[in-house]
């Protein structure tokens, strides 16, 4: 039994090196005039059979403005990380670099008090191997670029380095097709994928 589970990266969101970590941020003006300017190629999706969105309110907003109508899901809230929350990965560096060294060299390390990155893999993981297993079903689900980088790390069996080489770019999208502990990457056509400048 195959199923399709289509992420989209919520509005707003930024280069790795300048998202903030668990940002509850809103979605502002820029971000509004995104969701609307690729909605036209991104409606499709809402046809899915199920529609998701992580607690996060940039991701609920793009849901809501995609015209998803999106169930929220705890299991695609951002990694927990203590008292880094909020901050960006240069200010976590200004203020405690030998930490964040070791946060980034071991993916079981917690110096910010929160969720190593294993855990946080493994959780987004099981969310995704716990989507129904109808044949044919389609999933969407609106998340945060991290969120969506640990399902594609757990998607593809990578090892935990890999999460810090996949950039997720604001409203891209990008698919899984398969059953639970056994999914692979699916590439959409030139012409399903939003344009940018």
């Amino acid at each position: 039994m195959a199923l399709r589970v289509t992420f989209v990266a919520a509005a707003g969101s930024s280069t790795v090196l300048s998202e903030r970590f668990e940002d509850s941020r809103p979605l502002d003006q820029a971000g509004w005039s995104e969701v609307q300017r690729v909605a036209h190629e991104l409606l499709p999706l809402a046809a899915a059979d199920l529609r998701y969105c992580s607690p996060a309110p940039r991701s609920r907003a793009t849901g809501e403005g995609l015209g998803y109508a999106p169930l929220v899901q705890l299991a695609l809230r951002d990694c927990d990380m203590g008292r880094w929350r909020g901050l960006t990965l240069g200010e976590a560096m200004a203020r405690e670099p030998e930490a964040v060294d070791a946060w980034l060299a071991d993916p079981r390390s917690t110096p910010h008090g929160g969720e190593c990155l294993l855990d946080f893999i493994g959780r987004v993981g099981g969310w995704l191997d716990t989507r129904p297993a109808e044949d044919g079903c389609r999933v969407v689900a609106v998340a945060e670029p991290s969120v969506i980088r640990a399902a594609l790390v757990y998607a593809l069996k990578a090892p935990p380095a890999t999460y810090w080489n996949i950039d997720v770019r604001s409203l891209s999208t990008i698919s899984v097709a398969g059953r639970p502990g056994r999914w692979s990457l699916r590439l959409e056509s030139v012409s399903a994928q939003p344009l940018r400048t």
